[in-house]
């Protein structure tokens, strides 16, 4: 047990019977009141990865978080609702106490050799050796990502009445060294902080309410990525009666997309 990385700790399933299992939320991955989002994300996403009756490669994966996860053991339920000839589709749902505090989809398939076209291109910069660390403002899950910004840093408390950028670039690796799979790539997804803060430039009360995120990597794209750091991406569209929504991008250092995301965000700023 003590061998194990802090991730691969705090994401272990124990098989209570055929797509039900239990896990335990982690202090080595906890946020202001309850598990790192990103966590409970990667706990679900494993739920139906690591099932033996699954199917195909992971496409893509919706997380709904319905309440706070309290410290303790998580109930997961997980199935596959349909299996087609290419793809397949499971539901997972997280409960505590005998009451739902997650819900989650996920999409696995497999993926034919066709027309392939990559428009999108890496963004420039500052190379991760010449950036200093993220101070982190508290223990907790923010301690296991070395997090470097490239540009938009978030600020906790700014005096500023005009909304800044809501577009933030940062390198992200994983402290203490973690090789990338899927399970720490579905975690990446949600390790962005909400743009509310970097639009207000200090501490709002915000909380993910739902996310997608969409796999474009292989397993051999991201075995070639290993341990290096990937290139991640947020930014905002609109921030409007208590939600705004949240994109993201993760980049490999081939310049590679790995995952994309898209949030609902709720947040409490009053006017």
């Amino acid at each position: 047990m003590s061998s194990l990385h802090p991730f691969d700790h705090a994401t272990l399933l124990d098989a209570c019977g055929e797509g039900r299992l239990k896990a335990q939320t982690s202090d080595a991955y906890w946020n202001m009141v309850g598990p790192f989002g990103g966590l409970v994300a990667a706990v679900l996403f494993k739920a139906a990865h690591a099932d033996a009756r699954r199917q195909g490669e992971p496409l893509s994966l919706t997380v709904n978080f319905c309440a706070a996860v309290a410290k303790g053991v998580m109930e997961i339920v997980a199935r596959p609702a349909r299996t087609n000839r290419s793809t397949q589709h499971w539901t997972m749902e997280m409960r505590q106490g005998g009451e739902c505090v997650a819900t989650a989809t996920a999409m696995f398939g497999t993926r034919p050799a066709t027309f392939e076209h990559r428009p999108l291109a890496m963004p420039e910069a500052t190379a991760f050796a010449n950036l200093k660390r993220l101070p982190p403002p508290g223990p907790g899950w923010i301690e296991r990502f070395d997090m470097r910004f490239a540009d938009g840093p978030p600020a906790w408390d700014r005096p500023s009445h005009a909304p800044a950028s809501a577009q933030s670039l940062l390198w992200i690796a994983s402290d203490p060294p973690r090789a990338l799979d899927f399970v720490g790539l579905a975690a990446l997804c949600d390790i962005f902080f909400g743009r509310i803060i970097h639009v207000r430039q200090r501490m709002v009360p915000f909380g993910t309410v739902s996310m997608t995120a969409y796999f474009h990597a292989t397993e051999t794209d991201l075995a070639m990525q290993g341990f290096a750091p990937v290139l991640g991406k947020a930014d905002a569209r609109v921030f409007d009666r208590g939600y705004h929504d949240q994109t993201a991008e993760l980049w490999g250092t081939d310049g590679r997309l790995l995952a994309t995301s898209h949030q609902l965000v709720y947040f409490r700023d009053p006017a």
